[in-house]
């Protein structure tokens, strides 16, 4: 859809320069656009740098055009080149920025002859924040080395320069160089068969953003898991995986009767090494998912579910700015819970709902105005930060109301219409709003005020009325941990043997923020939470046991923090660490020996911990 004038939405009207740029990236797509990316590349374990080549194909939108800006961060560029239709290269002058602490580099290739393509000859720096270089020490085998890519939010540019934007879509094909002992995969079309001989290449043929290109190169073995789906992991990981991911199929085709045709040909699952920050990150054809998940049950496979829903809802519709994340995170999480649904039950999914937003009513105190808005100011919030509960929980909880006011068959309708419509496309909230208007909302008046629909996207916190749903179990565990808590009843006799992760986690959700030495002393005695091998139950409890002064505890939360490097599973522990001195400076401790595991982004996000803590203590 393509708005002139301005975006209009309802009497809501934003003028179209709010969103003509991209405040997170240097590219000015108005002027040229990327429209191909082919990369050549070696990968260097040993001074942990890829050596190589992108080739960008252009789209010249500006006759007056003076010159080709892309991103960059940390990129040491050793020439830049136009080709001609026959390949003839000729050098063309450029510029480096100096490096801004956020963007990066902005660098300015002087083109006014407007060639078709630019080549330009790059080697990555060791410290790339969208690469993390493992040590064989640091991978589960400890055989080999490992690198893998994580490129959301603007960290691509920190490994190939680029156009930068979730605004601007590119296929790309690849042809990769590694030992030939490791295996390589993208996020494009891999082949399980693929002998390990060092060479490897990839074609993605649909139009993907820069946040979405990625790559892995490791000691990888390869299990199939249906006729279009298979697991990489490290050998004594593989089998583990395939079997808690088995189900990745009929996940497949319980999204496909939903929503329609997957659009990707293959849907496989790359399970790094545990420093990985994020619990998955939906690079199309290739999910890379965290080990945390593996915890025998499936009772956490909500993750595949997750990452498998991108591929219509971000990966196929993508939001055009950070700003706009949203339509990408929370459409995301909303078919989450109906894949799980259709696949594993209302109870566990109408669980997972209330988890999420209970625990987002608790993180909205904490945020500022601005941030609790679905669409907050266009420059009002960095392009990491924008990935909060308030995109996942927040925007998925609108579209359930949505789902509860139009009827499931009405909504579901609209959905799959939704997601035909923008197919390989980035579009605005405002887009979405106007799609939302004229195809829900006027086609079926008289089921919600749009009034309701501007409060949810542009206020601050949750409408009073938002719907939540039932769950007899979490309302029996509410009555059991009142009880426990009253002294009414003690710790072995919680009806709890047959609880699920999800239920341990609320009743732990549910604890005071200081909970009873006394207390957590019998819980722990009477369920053996001190090393549990469930990440989700271990953070839960190591930091109520932390913030309660539990030094028992302390070795026992190390090792959690030492061994995971996910975000959300180990910066809660630094938080409760940092409260008191002596907790500050053991979690110094127990971080100098983590982290050379941990990912840049989980480096940076504990300094800042540690930071804050310091400076509140003056």
């Amino acid at each position: 859809m393509r708005l002139l004038s301005a975006l209009a939405v309802g009497a809501f009207t934003l003028p179209l320069t709010a969103f003509a740029t991209d405040p997170h990236s240097y590219a000015q797509p108005d002027q040229v656009r990327v429209t191909h990316l082919d990369l050549d590349l070696k990968v260097d374990f040993p001074h942990k740098q890829l050596d190589g080549q992108a080739t960008l194909k252009l789209d010249w939108k500006n006759p007056k055009a003076q010159s080709l800006v892309l991103d960059t961060r940390d990129l040491k560029i050793a020439k830049v080149e136009a080709l001609d239709a026959n390949g003839k290269a000729t050098t063309l002058k450029y510029a480096l920025a100096p490096r801004d602490k956020q963007l990066g580099s902005k660098l300015t290739i002087a083109t006014p002859q407007h060639p078709a393509q630019v080549r330009i000859v790059y080697t990555t720096a060791p410290t790339a924040s969208g690469l993390q270089w493992l040590t064989p020490e640091q991978t589960a085998d400890k055989k080999l080395p490992f690198m893998f890519s994580q490129s959301e939010s603007i960290h691509a540019r920190s490994w190939v320069p680029l156009q930068d934007s979730p605004a601007i879509r590119f296929t790309y094909k690849a042809h990769v160089t590694a030992p030939t002992d490791v295996r390589v995969t993208m996020s494009a079309i891999n082949d399980a068969k693929h002998p390990l001989d060092g060479d490897f290449s990839f074609n993605q043929p649909h139009p993907i953003p820069s946040y979405l290109l990625a790559i892995a190169a490791g000691d990888l073995a390869v299990k199939e898991t249906g006729p279009r789906s298979a697991v990489y992991a490290e050998p004594s990981v593989v089998g583990k995986a395939a079997h808690e991911f088995e189900d990745t199929e009929k996940l497949i085709g319980a999204t496909e009767k939903l929503y329609g045709p997957y659009a990707w040909d293959r849907y496989d699952l790359l399970v790094l090494p545990p420093s990985f920050p994020f619990g998955g990150m939906e690079n199309p054809n290739m999910t890379f998912a965290t080990p945390t998940v593996l915890v025998g049950d499936k009772s956490l496979v909500s993750l595949v579910s997750h990452e498998l829903a991108h591929s219509w809802s971000g990966n196929l519709v993508t939001s055009a700015a950070w700003r706009d994340i949203w339509l990408n995170e929370g459409f995301t999480t909303y078919v989450q819970g109906r894949i799980t649904e259709a696949v594993y039950g209302k109870a566990l999914a109408d669980e997972e709902a209330l988890l999420s937003a209970r625990a987002l009513q608790k993180e909205l105190g904490t945020m500022s105005p601005n941030a609790q808005r679905l669409a907050p100011e266009p420059r009002g919030i960095d392009a990491d930060d924008a990935l909060s509960s308030v995109a996942y929980d927040k925007g998925s909880w609108f579209l359930r109301t949505l789902e509860q006011r139009f009827g499931r068959e009405t909504f579901d309708a609209y959905l799959k219409g939704y997601f035909a419509h923008f197919a390989f496309q980035s579009i605005t909230t405002e887009q979405m709003l106007d799609y939302l208007k004229a195809n829900l909302f006027d086609k079926n008046p008289g089921k919600m005020d749009w009034e309701e629909v501007k409060a949810w996207v542009y206020q601050p916190g949750v409408p009073k009325n938002a719907p939540l749903p039932d769950s007899p179990r979490f309302d029996a565990i509410d009555k059991e941990r009142t009880a426990f808590l009253g002294g009414t009843l003690v710790a072995d006799k919680l009806d709890a043997k047959g609880w699920n992760t999800q239920e341990w986690m609320y009743f732990l959700d549910g604890m005071p923020d200081v909970a009873p030495l006394d207390k957590l002393k019998q819980l722990d005695a009477a369920w053996h939470l001190t090393g549990t091998p469930n990440a989700e139950i271990g953070m839960r409890w190591y930091s109520h046991a932390i913030a309660a002064g539990d030094k028992d505890v302390w070795s026992a939360a190390a090792e959690h923090m030492t061994r995971i490097g996910r975000l959300y599973l180990t910066t809660p522990l630094y938080k409760a660490f940092a409260k008191t001195p002596e907790g500050l400076a053991y979690a110094e401790q127990v971080y100098t020996k983590a982290k050379a595991g941990y990912h840049p982004m989980t480096q940076d996000a504990v300094e800042g911990i540690f930071a804050k803590a310091k400076k509140a203590k003056k």
